[in-house]
């Protein structure tokens, strides 16, 4: 059976609180306008956390790539290592917090152990990952997630260019010494090395609670 969430309004005649007067027409119309009876059914709500999560983390990427780059102009590889390993996490939490969802990357591959996948995630990474290793393409997923009140929005991370080689690639070959060392002193446990351009990264997951959603429909 189709699932429907309802979002009730006002049908009926507004007065005023105590006084048994009518409240003016033109209230009466913005109150219930902007308090509409919405159906909205399961079917909706998944395509809109796909359309709108796709939206979140190709921003998130955006901000990250172009704060990246600017520190790497600026300070060079060494100085841009520094500056993710302090700011990357703030960067997430700006694109996030005004939106009301939270965004985070989970990869096997972790540089910064906070990006270690929980064990709901991990199920999801190991599916792209097999879709990886078979050839097959990988696609943005929704399901549901906290007994239904929110969605979970995952889609994949791929290593984007040569850029990203100098922290992520091949040691010696794409990453020189002493970035190397740099790497191993902010982050002693790295796994994040021996990728080329379009390898798997990891994934993007949002958390998005279906009352944001509604909103947006």
């Amino acid at each position: 059976m189709m699932k429907y969430f309802l979002l009730f309004g006002l049908s009926m005649g507004l007065v005023a609180c105590g006084s048994g007067e009518k409240i003016d027409r033109s209230v009466f119309e913005e109150v219930n306008q902007s308090m509409e009876v919405k159906k909205v059914n399961e079917a909706e709500i998944l395509n809109k956390g796909i359309e709108w999560g796709n939206e979140l983390s190709q921003k998130a990427q955006e901000q990250l790539i172009g704060q990246l780059t600017k520190a790497i102009s600026e300070k060079g590889t060494l100085g841009a290592l520094e500056y993710c390993n302090i700011q990357a996490l703030p960067i997430l939490e700006e694109v996030s917090s005004p939106k009301n969802v939270t965004i985070r990357r989970a990869s096997n591959d972790y540089r910064n152990p906070k990006d270690k996948p929980t064990e709901e995630e991990q199920m999801i990474l190991e599916a792209y990952e097999y879709n990886e290793e078979n050839n097959i393409e990988s696609k943005a997923n929704v399901q549901e997630i906290n007994n239904g009140e929110a969605l979970l929005y995952t889609s994949p991370i791929k290593i984007p260019g040569k850029l990203c080689l100098q922290c992520h690639g091949n040691i010696e070959e794409d990453i020189d010494s002493a970035t190397w060392d740099k790497i191993q002193s902010l982050y002693p446990d790295d796994q994040a090395t021996g990728h080329e351009i379009g390898d798997l990264r990891g994934m993007w997951s949002i958390i998005i609670p279906k009352k944001e959603l509604i909103k947006k429909l």
